[in-house]
């Protein structure tokens, strides 16, 4: 098999394995217990959080361990027009959001906030000029995504935290992160975001574990009520496998130094190889090293995806979260529809290998062959 879609979801890596094993087998007290197993899940818990906060240059005190990004995204947004209620109910994001955000902020808006969604630039991101020139005095809550899960394409967050703050505007920052996490360079100091979403299942975590940045000063209301855990902000016992398993995935992706080099680099292999061979290969968007958005105009992304999944290659067509829809994101991108229709997004890990990205390669030109004359 060549696994290419670990945007959608990356292989557990081994220290992530063996930190949840352990947990569940020889560390599984409960953090809230006062005995001996509670007191060194306790200390587990709190190293794990020193771990990640380090990680997203925060203070363990701002960061909350979260189910995910999608939890992580509805909680920002909620939270954040909770907060900011009496500030004022306008809301800024953009059209190329991830689902989590994107319905959160039609919630919103049935509650009556007014949201302006804005159309990326060529290049699939929102400027800072455009957020900008979209700020009022009662725009509550600025959201988006540092790195798109579909095109790569990197926001310039630092810019846009320096447009709220030159227009005087209340507004918190939000930035959803789980695609940059680990994998672009960047602290939430330089980021100067209020809220940052990050999640496991995306650097060899399990599924089902993440983690939210809130600034010190910034109260979101709890997202879970009940026995208090994480500073009173998600009640419930803490999912410590996934937990320490995150921790340690934050440890082996810091240890594997040349990780984002050797993901750019077979990354830029396979547009070498596939431009040469496709002469009308459109390449879109781009940006992190880790993510390529590719079409073959004329064909289907969805029979394409299908041939190549009978060779055993793993690829998608954008995210896993919006299987059978054409993509919103390319929409918003002003992309013609038969290069929509014939998107394909490969997407590195870890993990992949210059044999991997050969063999997709060799895959693609297959099924460009193989299916000419059938579309």
């Amino acid at each position: 098999m060549i696994y290419l879609d670990n945007a959608a979801t990356t292989q557990v890596c081994p220290e992530a394995a063996q930190a949840a094993l352990d947990a569940m087998t020889g560390g599984f007290g409960n953090p809230s217990s006062t005995h001996g197993p509670g007191r060194e899940a306790r200390q587990a818990l709190t190293a794990a959080r020193e771990t990640v906060a380090a990680s997203l240059g925060a203070q363990p005190g701002e960061v909350f361990f979260t189910s995910g990004g999608s939890e992580g995204d509805n909680w920002a947004i909620r939270g954040a027009c909770h907060l900011m209620r009496h500030k004022g109910r306008h809301i800024i994001s953009g059209l190329t959001e991830h689902d989590a955000v994107r319905k959160s902020l039609d919630d919103m808006q049935a509650q009556g906030w007014e949201v302006t969604r804005l159309a990326p630039g060529p290049d699939g991101a929102v400027s800072a000029g455009a957020v900008a020139a979209a700020l009022r005095p009662d725009t509550a809550l600025v959201s988006l995504m540092l790195v798109n899960n579909e095109t790569s394409a990197v926001t310039d967050i630092p810019a846009v935290a320096r447009a709220i703050k030159a227009a005087g505007c209340p507004a918190l920052l939000h930035t959803d992160a789980i695609q940059a996490y680990m994998k672009v360079p960047f602290s939430v100091k330089s980021l100067g975001a209020d809220i940052v979403t990050v999640s496991g299942h995306k650097i060899h975590a399990p599924k089902g574990v993440g983690a939210q940045y809130v600034r010190a000063g910034v109260r979101l209301p709890p997202l879970v009520l009940g026995g208090g855990q994480e500073a009173g902000s998600r009640s419930g016992t803490e999912n410590m496998p996934g937990i320490l398993a995150l921790a340690a995935a934050v440890r082996a992706y810091q240890a594997d130094t040349d990780a984002r080099e050797r993901m750019a680099a077979l990354r830029q292999r396979i547009v070498d190889a596939l431009s040469a061979a496709i002469p009308d290969l459109v390449i879109i968007g781009g940006g992190a090293p880790h993510i390529l958005s590719l079409s073959l105009p004329g064909y289907r992304s969805e029979v394409l995806l299908n041939y190549l999944d009978s060779l055993g290659v793993c690829v998608s067509k954008g995210s896993a979260c919006k299987r059978g829809a054409r993509s919103h994101v390319l929409e918003a991108m002003g992309l013609a529809p038969k290069v929509i229709d014939g998107a394909v997004r490969v997407s590195l890990g870890r993990f992949t290998t210059a044999d991997d990205a050969d063999g997709f390669c060799q895959a693609l030109l297959q099924a460009r062959k193989t299916l000419r004359k059938a579309l």
